[in-house]
């Protein structure tokens, strides 16, 4: 189901036109399905689906960080990888603004239709190791795409890796070293300078830091900021350190088992969570005041995350939830649905439980 808004509410319906998409929305996302097939037996015959992504709803606004956590294996990355078309979707919409206003819809693209969004739309690896090839000198892995896209050759070619390299903070003669040569750190800003090539609009940071050491991920964040003001780009940033994502986003979206639980600004959502899994998330926050530290108790979940090929009846967290009424939760799918001005959750008692936060830093409790 889609989440279309009147009247200020969020009712769910069928995902419609291209005109349902938010008038403030650079990218909306309209209930989104990525499911794998499961195939078995000697006719490799289909006996199910593993439900990666199963019905994601979000919107990212023009020149906002959208952050997107939650546990390994919940469907952030699958979610990311569809946007970017590296996947089809199973169903669902990915509706994406042009510069002229015109909206198109992404999930149904192939070939060469989806050529000049690859350009608009990029992406910054994970692994800064195995993201770049090692047999490709910097020139040519930066470079690549502007000769892919004929928009430089020769002089100008170099000229444009050079100035790109110095605006992630390499000097441009590191261009003829291969990747084994560099740090974590400084493959990292190749990484960024390579999706910077084609001065995309919105650029996908999967887990863009989480491989690096805790005082290079610092500068690798003040970097991306630094860009964006500068090139007014967009960001969905996918992530499960929510002390990264605090420091860097706008709004955050919370998934569990392939679906969008909570949708917030990240001070509503750090100061208030409106649902329970969010809750257990932020008490695993680190505390600088040790005041705070010690009064604060961690929320350990029972069981194990839900098998996505197989997931539970009605809220798929009712079985780790200490909030669970055993009747309501168990047969109901709860909807996402706006409680307040554009603060979503998927949670039957949202509005009447009293979960806890964390204290932010500068941020009066």
């Amino acid at each position: 189901m889609s989440v279309m808004q009147t009247n200020g509410k969020v009712h769910a319906q069928e995902a419609g036109s291209l005109h349902n998409m938010r008038s403030d929305a650079l990218l909306q996302v309209q209930n989104l399905k990525m499911h794998f097939p499961i195939r078995r037996g000697v006719f490799r015959r289909v006996v199910g689906h593993v439900k990666a992504v199963d019905g994601v709803n979000l919107f990212i606004r023009p020149g906002e960080t959208l952050g997107l956590v939650g546990e390994s294996g919940c469907g952030k990355t699958t979610t990311g990888r569809c946007i970017i078309r590296a996947y089809k979707p199973t169903s669902g919409k990915i509706l994406y603004r042009n510069d002229d206003n015109s909206v198109v819809d992404l999930a149904p693209m192939g070939g060469q239709d989806l050529k000049h969004y690859h350009r608009e739309i990029r992406m910054i690896f994970q692994d800064p190791y195995s993201s770049l090839n090692p047999r490709m000198p910097v020139m040519d892995l930066v470079g690549e795409p502007l000769k892919v896209n004929n928009i430089a050759r020769g002089k100008e070619l170099e000229d444009r890796v050079a100035q790109l390299l110095r605006r992630v903070g390499l000097r441009p003669e590191y261009m003829k070293r291969y990747p084994h040569a560099f740090s974590g750190g400084e493959r990292q800003r190749i990484g960024i300078a390579r999706s910077l090539a084609l001065d995309p609009r919105l650029v996908l940071c999967d887990e863009a830091v989480s491989a690096l050491d805790v005082s290079v991920r610092a500068q690798i964040l003040n970097l991306l900021e630094d860009l964006q003001q500068e090139f007014h780009l967009t960001y969905l940033f996918i992530a499960h350190d929510l002390s990264v994502v605090e420091y860097i986003c706008d709004r955050v979206a919370v998934m569990y088992v392939g679906q969008l639980v909570e949708l917030a600004s990240t001070d509503e959502l750090f100061a208030q969570p409106l649902h329970p899994y969010t809750e257990a998330l932020l008490s695993a926050v680190p505390q600088p005041d040790p005041r705070v530290r010690e009064s604060k108790q961690r929320i350990v979940l029972e069981g194990d995350v839900p098998d996505p090929s197989n997931p539970p009846s009605g809220c798929y967290f009712h079985p780790r939830c200490r909030y669970s009424d055993g009747k309501t939760c168990v047969n109901v799918t709860p909807e996402l649905r706006e409680v307040h001005s554009n603060r979503f959750v998927s949670c039957h008692y949202a509005e009447t439980l009293n979960l806890r936060g964390v204290v932010l830093p500068g941020v009066v409790a």
